[in-house]
């Protein structure tokens, strides 16, 4: 585990088996560095191109760069979400020679047009890079018409390593940018302020010929997918006059705006093939949507959710936990909100990252803090929400998940009758129900590992009181209801 991350032993020390884990170590996935180099010198290319896409592996893209630069001592550039935020923080290390900022097509292609004709770098826009030991910033400009870009070429990719329940499983991106700009939110950094759409032709077009080549589900990594409710529609048609219903899936894994949703809409995207909602409530609390800028209201929300539970959509509801502006009551009421609705919850504990309007609030960026960019990483305390608030409530918010997925025998249970359901049903849920039973009883939480029992020592058992004194109902996705008694 790095450094900056040490103070979390405590809290992701044990090996939990239970439904109500947290982590337990620290992964890197994907090649290693030196793996990587191998394979890039063997290409013996005049360049090499590394995504610095988010901030918390900053140091991987580091990493990554001078291993390369001991095996082929080309120069390396770097693009993306973090380069373009932070180009400086990159540039500090000597094995990266310029950042691009923006979008990257028409930079690198005007990169490569200057190396071919011997030209300086200050002929490439939005570069920067170093001249005399000084950072040169090259004037910004405006990347290619969305329907000028050629479609990926994924001709060469194994399909069965992009796989989801054993279906191969492709992102496409039908248009960037969005236009709001929530605090929260550092997305406007490379894409700007403008929601730029590709034509429905193009993005049909495109799914067609991944189809052709075996893909089945389709993931849309739009920021604002269903901005233009026109535009969306006009989509959901055309995919349902191209492809036989039940032939292919689709996905927006990244999330939907609930504010642009509707029946007709719903109705549509669920002829089309889409299954699932990703929604993102973050707050309950009118007065903290307001300060973070989300021109979103609590009315809307619960009208989507109805629409969308009646034609049959699985739901993932996002709440931020530990926002600054946000008590820890406020947080609780919005859990206990969400519990009420069939929907599951998606807990995401507030983090920091360059470019995001609230970040202007907070004191300058070291390299630590570029580490701990991460929801897991807890680190953003403030006065009414500590982490050991963080972590419960994430735990809690698993608990009250757990429920959800129970196919109760009637429409109405109590907890303990829900909790019986769950012991006879035996496996994971038998102990997920051990364990809940242990908590509401010794007040205490345990991890599981096999037989072994281990206490949760920063689990507050006081907050999780507070929580079920809030909490009225469960309501399940199968439709049934778990009711909760006030002090249990």
């Amino acid at each position: 585990m790095p450094r900056e991350l040490r103070y979390l032993a405590d809290y992701y020390a044990e090996v939990d088996e239970s439904p109500f884990s947290a982590f337990h170590r620290y992964s890197r996935y994907g090649s290693d560095p030196e793996d990587i180099a191998k394979k890039v010198a063997a290409e013996k290319p005049d360049w090499v191109g590394i995504s610095a896409m988010f901030t918390p592996y900053w140091r991987q893209v580091i990493d990554c760069a001078e291993a390369i630069k001991r095996l082929w001592p080309m120069p390396v550039i770097a693009g993306g979400f973090h380069a373009t935020a932070t180009p400086e923080h990159l540039l500090q290390s000597r094995v990266i020679d310029a950042v691009v900022r923006g979008e990257g097509e028409r930079p690198l292609v005007d990169w490569l047009r200057a190396e071919l004709a011997g030209k300086a770098w200050s002929e490439v826009p939005n570069l920067v890079w170093r001249r005399d030991g000084q950072l040169v910033y090259n004037p910004e400009q405006a990347n290619y018409l969305i329907d000028d870009l050629p479609m990926p070429d994924f001709s060469d990719l194994a399909r069965d390593r992009y796989a989801v329940d054993g279906r191969p499983l492709c992102f496409v991106l039908s248009s960037r940018g969005c236009p709001y700009r929530c605090a929260f939110c550092a997305v406007h950094c490379v894409f700007g302020d403008r929601y730029r759409p590709r034509t429905v032709e193009s993005v049909v077009a495109e799914i067609e010929q991944r189809n052709a080549q075996g893909y089945r589900l389709f993931d849309f990594e739009d920021d604002n997918l269903s901005f233009d409710r026109r535009r969306m529609l006009e989509l959901c048609e055309m995919l349902v006059e191209r492809f036989p219903v039940g032939e292919i899936e689709f996905l927006a894994m990244n999330g939907m705006s609930y504010r642009d949703l509707d029946g007709e809409l719903l109705q549509a995207m669920w002829r089309a093939g889409f299954r699932q909602l990703n929604l993102a409530l973050v707050s309950m609390d009118d007065r903290v949507r307001k300060s973070l800028g989300r021109p979103h209201t609590l009315a809307e929300y619960a009208q989507v959710i109805d629409a969308a539970v009646q034609i049959g959509f699985r739901i993932i509801s996002y709440q931020i936990l530990g926002l600054p502006q946000e008590s820890l009551d406020s947080q609780i009421r919005t859990l206990a909100f969400n519990a009420a609705l069939p929907v599951l919850l998606g807990a995401s504990v507030f983090y920091l990252t360059p470019g995001m309007p609230l970040a202007a609030d907070f004191p300058a960026f070291t390299p630590e803090q570029y580490t701990r960019a991460r929801s897991s990483a807890m680190a953003i305390e403030t006065e009414a929400v500590r982490r050991d608030d963080l972590y419960t409530l994430f735990i809690i918010t698993r608990m009250i998940n757990f429920l959800k997925g129970l196919k109760l025998p009637e429409e109405l249970l109590t907890l303990e009758e829900a909790l019986q359901v769950a012991a006879e049903s035996g496996g994971r849920n038998a102990l997920g129900a051990e364990l809940l039973h242990t908590l509401l009883q010794e007040g205490r939480l345990y991890a599981a590992h096999g037989q072994r029992r281990i206490p949760l020592p920063h689990f507050s058992s006081s907050l999780f009181q507070r929580v079920m004194d809030a909490l009225k109902e469960v309501k399940t996705l199968s439709g049934g209801t778990v009711i909760i008694g006030k002090g249990l």
